[in-house]
């Protein structure tokens, strides 16, 4: 079926909606007060305390497009599948219906609303181990909806188990659902296991029945939740029988955007269509990044440091199809075109998304001027005939040289360069961020302890303080990271906070904490909230249902929670460090004493 993405996001929200579905807002690409992610890598993300008990104020019946980045395979795009952004279509269940009704609304929307022929559907479900049972429940699902028996496969936890999004948290089997493309098994044993390129996925229903403890153990959800996604991107390429989810309508006015701007002559080579395909992607997600409401910019930690590397990477590959200053951010301009209408807050955000793009460039020529005198100055005191492979990482780590241009200005000056010590150390520092990447992986939203609800109380307290001290109508919440020990808050602000401000704030937050007031929740519409003098953001649809949580006279706020039941709670607030977060935004770490 030949179906674009537009109609695709329809008739999924259609569906599900016409089912008892309440369809949801795209929640911020910068998850709020979650310390364990540096982006919403999924639809269910954002709704993870709604899976473990707290209800929705939309209902137990939940869908949605969710905006998503994960970098964890940065280096793999360029190939025809991976992506740094991507659309995630998702429906849940808080408790409400489970497999028995899932199941065959699977079969129903792949076979009826998109048209795929069941012969070539294929699906897996989980073989069972020590922690959970044998799925037997699922596949006589499936074959009572039409799937042949010899199309379902049992796999183990690696394939067929989702979760937990960190160390701890919700979690369960999954059944998922492959298009068989019709080539030939690669093996008597071939199944969607394989890599072959036989079958691929289309979608995934997880059945999030357990919650993963810290001592590796499972036990049971006081709710069965249900929690599918669908990739938007790849379930386009697999309908439309495209072999690149860079041929489809997302991607189409993009790459016509780069390839009329590159002045290369073979642009359908296979070097350049890779180039073609990292700059489309990386300035596509760093268009997201910097349009987002919590929208950041480029620097050196956190997700500005994940936006400054892929809007590096698009100019590093951008440079071989001969782009030249200026053309980043008129393709950015291009993605916002391309996507407005779906995501307004782009076409809001457009002026800041082109100068941002625009002044890391002239930053990124700069670090790129004095990497080569590093290289030059290595050169003249280098004793052999070989750039050591450290040397070589830290050209590339420090100033943005690809291996390929060290060993082209190597071989220039009769040098040669140690690949596999380069490639080592580069393993060791993508190890080392994977690793980091786990450490986030603590609390977050799933952590909904006292010591966590009583910092988050704290925060919105914080927030109204500093609008009261600094006086500034711009002064408004840019992120907020909270782990049980303390809380972090971005807010934007062009100068460092003075001592005298600092203790006016504190003071503030414990007078309010002294009052002991109660905090109440109230469920409204966005309008009713804005009406009320509520703070937050008001991306959400007309109409959707949001939680207002006030303090006393001191603090309203939209907030998913969790909260403390009075301030009286909360004990001594105070700030521990204030300094720069990025241009424009200050970072205050704060503790309860």
């Amino acid at each position: 079926m030949k179906i674009t993405s537009d109609e695709l996001r329809k008739k999924w929200l259609d569906f599900f909606c016409a089912r008892g579905h309440k369809p949801i807002s795209s929640a911020s690409l910068i998850p709020e007060n979650d310390p364990t992610v540096l982006f919403t890598t999924a639809g269910m993300h954002p709704l993870v305390p709604y899976l473990l008990g707290e209800p929705h104020p939309a209902g137990k019946r939940l869908c949605d497009a969710q905006k998503c980045v994960r970098t964890g395979d940065i280096d793999e795009v360029g190939d025809s599948a991976h992506c740094t952004f991507f659309e995630m279509l998702g429906n849940w269940s808080l408790g409400d219906y489970f497999k028995e009704q899932m199941v065959p609304w699977s079969y129903e929307f792949l076979t009826k609303e998109l048209g795929l022929s069941p012969d070539r559907l294929a699906v897996t479900v989980f073989e069972g181990d020590a922690d959970c049972p044998r799925d037997t429940e699922t596949a006589e699902l499936w074959h009572k909806c039409g799937i042949k028996k010899e199309n379902i496969f049992f796999l183990g936890k690696k394939h067929n188990w989702w979760g937990p999004a960190g160390q701890t948290g919700p979690c369960g089997p999954d059944t998922e659902m492959f298009f068989d493309t019709g080539k030939p098994k690669c093996s008597p044993e071939c199944s969607p296991a394989c890599d072959c390129g036989k079958y691929v996925e289309v979608w995934n229903d997880v059945f999030m029945q357990f919650n993963k403890n810290a001592d590796g153990t499972f036990s049971p959800l006081k709710q069965k939740n249900v929690d599918t996604g669908m990739g938007l991107e790849r379930a386009l390429m697999n309908m439309q029988g495209l072999s690149s989810v860079y041929d489809t309508d997302v991607f189409v006015p993009i790459v016509s955007k780069i390839k009329s701007l590159a002045t290369v002559d073979d642009i359908d080579s296979a070097d350049n269509v890779k180039a073609v395909r990292v700059v489309a992607d990386h300035i596509r997600t760093s268009t997201f990044i910097i349009g987002d409401e919590r929208g950041v910019t480029p620097s050196n930690v956190d997700q500005g440091y994940i936006l400054r590397r892929l809007l590096r990477r698009a100019i590093r590959f951008g440079a071989t199809l001969g782009l030249k200053s200026g053309d980043y951010s008129e393709i950015a301009m291009a993605v916002v075109d391309k996507y407005a209408h779906v995501y307004p807050e782009l076409q809001s955000a457009k002026n800041k998304i082109k100068e941002e793009i625009d002044l890391e460039e002239v930053r990124f020529t700069k670090t790129l001027e004095n990497g080569i005198k590093e290289f030059e100055k290595l050169c003249k005191f280098l004793q052999t005939d070989t750039i050591p492979g450290k040397s070589a990482f830290r050209l590339y780590d420090t100033y943005g040289f690809p291996l390929e241009m060290t060993i082209e200005m190597a071989k220039e000056r009769g040098f040669k360069v140690d690949v596999e010590g380069f490639e080592a150390k580069f393993k060791e520092h993508r190890d080392l961020s994977h690793a980091g990447a786990e450490q986030r992986f603590k609390g977050g939203l799933a952590d909904t302890g006292e010591a966590t609800a009583k910092l988050h109380t704290a925060t919105h307290l914080m927030h109204k303080a500093l609008k009261t001290v600094l006086n500034d109508p711009n002064v408004n919440q840019k992120g907020s990271n909270i782990t049980p020990e303390r809380l972090r808050f971005d807010f934007s602000f062009a100068r460092a906070m003075t001592p005298e401000e600092i203790k006016a704030v504190e003071d503030l937050v414990n007078a309010a904490i002294k009052a002991d007031v109660p905090i109440t929740c109230e469920e409204m519409t966005v309008d009713e909230a804005k009406a009320s003098g509520a703070v937050g953001l008001f991306a959400s649809k007309y109409g959707e249902k949001v939680k207002v949580y006030t303090i006393g006279e001191y603090s309203k706020e939209i907030c998913g929670g969790p909260h403390a039941s009075r301030t009286g709670e909360l004990g001594h607030f105070k700030i521990v460090k204030e300094q720069s977060s990025s241009a424009g935004v200050r970072r205050i770490k704060a503790v309860l004493e």
